[in-house]
Parts: C-alpha cells; sequence; structure tokens
C-alpha cells in the first residue's frame, strides 16, 4: 500500500521493478480526506480516472452521502493499484463550495438563477425558431473529451437524427483529432493497434511529443518499474524539452518545433538505407511502400539536421535503435498532434512500423495517444467529427446501416459532407450563419487558440449560447443559458481509456441541488423537442444509462469498436479492451494480428485525404489504391511552418500541460494540493536564452506574439535555445476580472498569443507553431526553488 502523503514531489511514487515478460507487481494507491481512515469508510464505488486519459481504475470512497477519497484498483489491467496525483486529489473539486447549482438564464445582461423548466424552453424555444427560420445549419454543439459513451451517444443521435445538423464536434478536436486521423490514414479504421502491456514486453520504446511522466504518470510507473528491473527497454524521447522522459532517455532528440516531419523522414531514410525492413510483412500486409522508400530518399539525417536543429550523430543513434529493436513500443501525443503537419507526421510513426513489422505481437505496440479520458468515445460514438461506429460518411451503405439502426430515412442524417470541426464551427458562428451554440462540459474561452477572438464570438447578440458545465467558467460567464450539470462520482456511465480499455463508472453520491447528469439534460432536450424516427415513434426511447448502452451495443455491433460482449455486470470486475464479443468474450489485447480487414473499400472508416491539402480520397481512388484492405503508408514531404520565427519574434512559442492540472483548471484548481503545487502561469526559456536577452530566473516577463501577449514569471530551464514554452491551464475564473484579462492588458491565459491555424487533416488546432519574444517586466530579487531546474519535475511540450 502507497498512501504517502507527499504525492507532489514524487509524482510517481515508489518503484516495484519487473523483467520483461512478468506481470507488472500490485502497488494500491490511497488517499483519504484528513481525519478519515479506511475502517470509516462506508461504502467503495467503482469507477475509474476522469482527469487524464490513462484510464486508471479505482474505488470512491463514500461517508455520510460525499466522497471521502479513492483507492486504486489492485486487480485492473490498467494500473494495477496505482494512481497519479490527479487521481488522488481531484475529487474534491466535487465538494468545491461555487459548484452550480440551479439554471442560469440572462436577464438585462445579467446571468441569475432560474427553474429547469424555464431554462430549457428556451433552448427548445430558440431551437426550434431556428430550424424554422435557417435550417439545421443555424445550430451546433460543442461537447467534450470527459462524458461518458453514453451521453455523447445519446448527443450524436439527437445532433444528427434530431436536429439533423452536421455541426457537431468535441474539445477532442484540440488533443486527439489527429491521432483519430492518423490511424484512418494507415489502417482504414480508428482503433488504438496496441495495449499498455506492451510496455511489459518490449526491448524498445520511443516516445513521440509525448511527456508520459506528466500526462499519464500511472504509465510512466509502469515505463520506469520496467528500466528499474533486469534487461530493461532502451528509450527514445523526441522533445524539444528537457523531460522527465528525456532525463531517462538513451537517446533524447530535441528537434526546431515544426519540424517533425523532417526529423521522422530521415529515420526513415536511414532504416530503409540500412536494410531493417520486413519485406515479408511489406509484401503481405501494406501497399504505398516503394512510394515511401523514393519519397525519403534524400532526407538524409545531414539534410535533416539542418532543418530540425539536431547533430546528425544523433539521429543516425535514433535511428540505429529503431532499426535494431525487437519488440518496438511507440507512443504519439501532443508534441505531434499540436505541431505543424501533424498528421503527416503521425503517419510517418505508423510507418517506422509498417515497414519493421511491428504490429500485432506482444512488445510490438504502437498508441497514438488520447489526451483526455473519454476522447475514444467522442470519436467510437460519432462526437467528433466521424459518423457512429465508425461508419464512413462517404460510404451510402454505411449510412443506410445507422438509418436502419436508428429507425430514420438516410437522407434524415447529413453526410453531404465530413462532419463540421470545431474550429469551423466558430467561423460559422462569427460570419453569422451559426446562431445557436450548445457546449457542454469544455471551455473553450481559455481552450482555444486567439482567446481574443474567441470572446468576441461567444459574446456576439445573434449567437445564443448553451453552456452545460459544473463551475461558472470563463465560458459560462458569456452563456445565454447556463444548465447545471453532474459530474463523476455522482452518475452512472462507461468510459474508454487510450488502449480501449472499458471501465464502468457508477454513481456514488448525488449531485449539488437541481444539477443533472449530462444524459438527463439531453434526454429532456429530446423529449421537448418531441424527436421521433420514421414510424412516429421516439427517436430516443431509452430513459437511463444501461439503456442507452445497449441501443449503443447495437450501434457498435460488427465494427471495430464491438461492445456486444460487454456489459455492466461484467465491467464492474474490471476494465476490458474493445472489440469484446461472443467471439472474444475477455476483449483483444492488440489489433491487427493477422491483417487489417477494416481497411476494406467496403468496411473501412475513411477513404483517406491528401497529405499536403487535406482534400478527401474518392471511394474510387481508394479501391484503386488499396482494393484488398491492406495497411496504407503514405510519404510525405516536409514544409516549412506558416509562422516561424523573425526578428521581431525571434523565439518559437510552444504550449502544453503540466503534471498538476488538467484543461482549464476546472477541477484541479479547486483540489487544495494540486493547486498549491501550481498555482500561476509560468514561462520557460534556456539558461543561454535569458543570458542572451538579459533575463534571469524568477523574472517577471511579457511573452508577446503578433495576436496578443501574456505575463508570467520566468523559469531558465533545459529546453532547446530559441523556444518558449507556456503551459495552457491558466485563465481567469479565479481572479477579480473573471472571464477576461484586466483592463485589456497582458494576462496569463496561454492561448491569448497562439495562432489560428490547424492541420489540414485532422483540423487540429496547432498550439505550438506561433512566433513570439520575451521581455522584461519587472526584476524579482530572489529566485525561487521552481524557477530553474533544481528541484523541478517538469511539465509537457
Amino acid at each position: 500500500m502507497d498512501s504517502s502523503p507527499d504525492r507532489i514531489a514524487n509524482p510517481w511514487g515508489e518503484r516495484t521493478p519487473y523483467a520483461p515478460g512478468d506481470p507488472w507487481p500490485v502497488r494500491t494507491d490511497l488517499h483519504l480526506a484528513d481525519g478519515v481512515a479506511q475502517e470509516d469508510v462506508e461504502r467503495w464505488v467503482p469507477s475509474a480516472s476522469i482527469l487524464h486519459s490513462n484510464g486508471d481504475a479505482m474505488d470512491i470512497a463514500v461517508r455520510g452521502g460525499r466522497i471521502v477519497g479513492v483507492r486504486g484498483r489492485a486487480a485492473d489491467r490498467v494500473n494495477r493499484g496505482r494512481l497519479g496525483p490527479k487521481d488522488l486529489y481531484g475529487w474534491q473539486a466535487n465538494h468545491a463550495p461555487d459548484r452550480l447549482t440551479r439554471p442560469l438564464v440572462r436577464e438585462n445582461g445579467r446571468l441569475v438563477e432560474t427553474d429547469w423548466d424555464t431554462a430549457m424552453d428556451r433552448v427548445v424555444s430558440r431551437t426550434r425558431t431556428l430550424l424554422d427560420e435557417r435550417g439545421p445549419g443555424s445550430v451546433g454543439f460543442y461537447t467534450s473529451g470527459q462524458l461518458f459513451l453514453e451521453e455523447y451517444y445519446t448527443l450524436s443521435v439527437l445532433a444528427h437524427a434530431g436536429v439533423r445538423t452536421n455541426h457537431l464536434d468535441g474539445n477532442t478536436r484540440l488533443c486527439t483529432a489527429t491521432a483519430a486521423e492518423a490511424l484512418k490514414e494507415s489502417f482504414g479504421s480508428d482503433g488504438q493497434p496496441g495495449s499498455y502491456e506492451d510496455i511489459d514486453h518490449a526491448d524498445t520504446l520511443a516516445l513521440f511529443g509525448h511527456n508520459m511522466a506528466e500526462t499519464q504518470t500511472v504509465l510512466w510507473m509502469r515505463v520506469l518499474d520496467r528500466l528499474e528491473g533486469s534487461d530493461p527497454p532502451r528509450l527514445l524521447c523526441v522533445d524539444p524539452r528537457y523531460t522527465p522522459v528525456a532525463r531517462r532517455a538513451d537517446v533524447h532528440l530535441a528537434p526546431r518545433p515544426g519540424t517533425n516531419v523532417a526529423l521522422l523522414n530521415a529515420l526513415l531514410h536511414e532504416i530503409i538505407r540500412t536494410g531493417r525492413v520486413d519485406r515479408a510483412y511489406l509484401d503481405a500486409h501494406t501497399v504505398g511502400y516503394d512510394e515511401l522508400a523514393a519519397g525519403v530518399e534524400r532526407c538524409t539525417p545531414r539534410r535533416a539536421a539542418e532543418i530540425c536543429g539536431v547533430p546528425a550523430a544523433e539521429i543516425e543513434r535514433a535511428a540505429d535503435l529503431l532499426g535494431d529493436a525487437k519488440r518496438l513500443t511507440s507512443t504519439v501525443l501532443q508534441g505531434v498532434y499540436q505541431s505543424h503537419q501533424a498528421s503527416a507526421a503521425a503517419v510517418q510513426v505508423n510507418n517506422l512500423h509498417l515497414i519493421r513489422g511491428m504490429l500485432g505481437r506482444p512488445g510490438c505496440g504502437l498508441m497514438q495517444m488520447n489526451g483526455q479520458p473519454t476522447a475514444q468515445n467522442t470519436r467510437e460514438c460519432g462526437a467528433d467529427g466521424d459518423l457512429p461506429g465508425f461508419r464512413n460518411w462517404q460510404n451510402d451503405q454505411h449510412v443506410t446501416e445507422l438509418a436502419e439502426i436508428w429507425n430514420v430515412e438516410p437522407d434524415g442524417i447529413p453526410h453531404y459532407g465530413p462532419p463540421t470541426h470545431a474550429m469551423q464551427m466558430f467561423r460559422y458562428a462569427e460570419q453569422g450563419s451559426l446562431r445557436m451554440l450548445w457546449i457542454s462540459g469544455t471551455n473553450p474561452a481559455v481552450s482555444l487558440p486567439e482567446l481574443g477572438r474567441i470572446r468576441s464570438v461567444l459574446a456576439q447578440e445573434r449567437l445564443f449560447v448553451v453552456v452545460q458545465d459544473l463551475f461558472l467558467t470563463e465560458t459560462a460567464q458569456l452563456a445565454d443559458v447556463v444548465l447545471p450539470a453532474a459530474t463523476w462520482g455522482e452518475k452512472t456511465g462507461t468510459f474508454t481509456n487510450a488502449d480501449r480499455t472499458v471501465h464502468l463508472s457508477e454513481k456514488a453520491v448525488e449531485p449539488p441541488g437541481e444539477a443533472r447528469a449530462d444524459l438527463d439534460i439531453f434526454l429532456d432536450f429530446a423529449a421537448r423537442m418531441d424527436f421521433r424516427d420514421k414510424d412516429g415513434g421516439p427517436l430516443i426511447p431509452w430513459r437511463d444509462p444501461q439503456g442507452a448502452f445497449a441501443a449503443w451495443q447495437r450501434c457498435s455491433a460488427g465494427r471495430p469498436c464491438d461492445y456486444t460482449g460487454l456489459s455492466y455486470d461484467k465491467l464492474r470486475d474490471g476494465g476490458i479492451q474493445w472489440p469484446c464479443t461472443e467471439d472474444a468474450p475477455d476483449g483483444t489485447a492488440r489489433l491487427y494480428t493477422d491483417g487489417f480487414d477494416h481497411a476494406h473499400p467496403d468496411r473501412c472508416e475513411s477513404y483517406g485525404k491528401d497529405m499536403v491539402t487535406g482534400a478527401t480520397v474518392t471511394p474510387v481512388e481508394y479501391r484503386s489504391l488499396n482494393p484488398d484492405g491492406k495497411a496504407v503508408i503514405k510519404a510525405a514531404e516536409y514544409l516549412p511552418p506558416h509562422e516561424d520565427a523573425s526578428p521581431q519574434y525571434p523565439l518559437q512559442l510552444i504550449t502544453g500541460r503540466t503534471v498538476h492540472h488538467f484543461h482549464t483548471r476546472t477541477k484541479t484548481g479547486r483540489a487544495p494540493e494540486l493547486n498549491a503545487a501550481a498555482p500561476d502561469v509560468w514561462a520557460e526559456i534556456s539558461p543561454a536564452e535569458a543570458a542572451a536577452q538579459g533575463l534571469a530566473a524568477g523574472d517577471l516577463v511579457q511573452v508577446t506574439t503578433p495576436r496578443g501577449a501574456i505575463r508570467a514569471r520566468l523559469r531558465t530551464v533545459a529546453i532547446r535555445d530559441g523556444v518558449v514554452f507556456v503551459p495552457f491551464h491558466y485563465g481567469y475564473w479565479d481572479t477579480p476580472e473573471g472571464h477576461r484579462p484586466p483592463d485589456g492588458r497582458p494576462g496569463r491565459a496561454a492561448n491569448e498569443t497562439t495562432v489560428t491555424d490547424w492541420d489540414p487533416l485532422s483540423k487540429q488546432p496547432l498550439f505550438k507553431t506561433a512566433a513570439a519574444r520575451v521581455t522584461l517586466v519587472a526584476r524579482r530579487g530572489t529566485p525561487q526553488p521552481q524557477d530553474t531546474d533544481d528541484a523541478r519535475t517538469g511539465s509537457t511540450a
């Protein structure tokens, strides 16, 4: 049992080393409220983490109708009892005194409390008016990566087949859209090929733009335990910052932001040049290899070194590490997904595994990671840019099949084009064609790029904004109607983590006041709108989470994300990986163990896109390229970033997460231990960069880009010269200003500065491409320990 009170200073706890092929040892982590002992707990209720994407299984401790702590579930395959800092402390936000407990409506410019009937009547009345006067394209839905599967699926049905709008996306667009796109481009369908258990078997680990130590602390514990055990794996880290992962790496490559494709092409070049490819695997399972080999022929390490600012010899060392691996496991996250040529770079990581035949076997894991706890569910349920069940909007048979499941006409499901991505929805709102935006469980007034623009869009008189959340966030303060939602621990549902493990989270306590589960709010809206199927029956007949889950099982049947073998009773024993069917009742550890069935033209989720323009490939083109349904190897040429350093803006700005906070601190900022560990924003540059500009650790500085500026304390840390890093978590809800910078002066939200730009394939915003400068505002006399690399755990790039 690890119940150490200080998991802030040491987020990863004590080590339990193990050898390759052995099971990961159990270590049960526990944290209870002050004055509560284990024997005082009245009930332990099963759940899993909701503040990151790892899916750590836990039991919620309940006493006197309140959550009083959490305990890791030792038997669960994901974490074997371990919990990270956000797991251990984040639950306290449920009890924050500023929880929303009654609906709010805007009267005379102010939000005032009201009852549910009044609030929902306003939402329904505006929806009906817009549908009558302007049509379905005037209504949009922007959801989260933190609701439950049952809620996403219900939202997907009511949006696609009820309102009949194409405007439905999630804030998973900001963190995981590129993961989905890369998987579709290479394998024809979404779904992580690998498993966390591949770490138990791998002899080589490669982390591309993924500071696992802080984004997925428990998964990093697993890596640390392998590194401390016998016959440890070799580790490659690709990150412009010297993160905790980089400190343990055998090879650390720190490329200039925006040059990932050039670097990956050089790695592919070296592996191909030295003949370390699996020709038998390529011939049996792939198309496109010859085009890749020709495309990277001139992408030498020397050429990449000039572009990336990484020594050619280090690129060659990394290629040797990858090329000599017998069991390679790779992960990819925001350092790739939120950077220039995001999808093209992520696809090249897929290519590394394909040319080496490193898929479908223990230790040969590939995980295009998620950033949010239920990001996988937004994608599979059709709430994030595709049709439910990983169906293809360009495939008429898929649309017909979905229409039969919902008992509607196929023309009643919008499929004239791809579902609208979030950045385009905000553009439509800015231009005036989208007149109602329902935002659930997310805070775009802090999380989207170029915040001055986003605030102006949300504040438009003509845009009717509905916000469904736990607190009066920066976004909620700009809404016309605010609906108080229940959260984790206060409702029942399932959610799926980054390696396809489905967990059940059961209701442990009642929500505060009149707050309602998101599912109940969506069902109420659908009933008030009187959505009907083609026979006149209710479009959405279910009334509870289990009913929604059963409906989803029917929708998922026969698709890659098949849930038909799961049940709430079965999930009470622990997480299970989909697909779970009659033929695979215990779930499926790895995909693609024997080919790529879901890449077949009749079954694939996507026909793919052009690697430069993002133009969709036609069904005819895809059938010609890939008639038998194999993995598709796609080459990508490096292109310079759209915005680069200049004399006026000599630095490159990148943003990212920290170990102690999640997104806009809506919950973690209300957990005392987490907030005390990182209460305010900071900026990081290298000591050499600071010296060159006459700056010192602890100085108050201003970070300025062509769009805006923020002020932050300076930290001088190990990061490549020419780069400034700022964590993106900090907004204004806990400042006197509430939802904006003070009096128009520089603020503290990193996204005041970021550029409105997105990847052409995944449409994911690019938060790591801005040009910036750092200037002195005021000196600090004595730097604090956290202002340098001393006593610093780091944060994600």
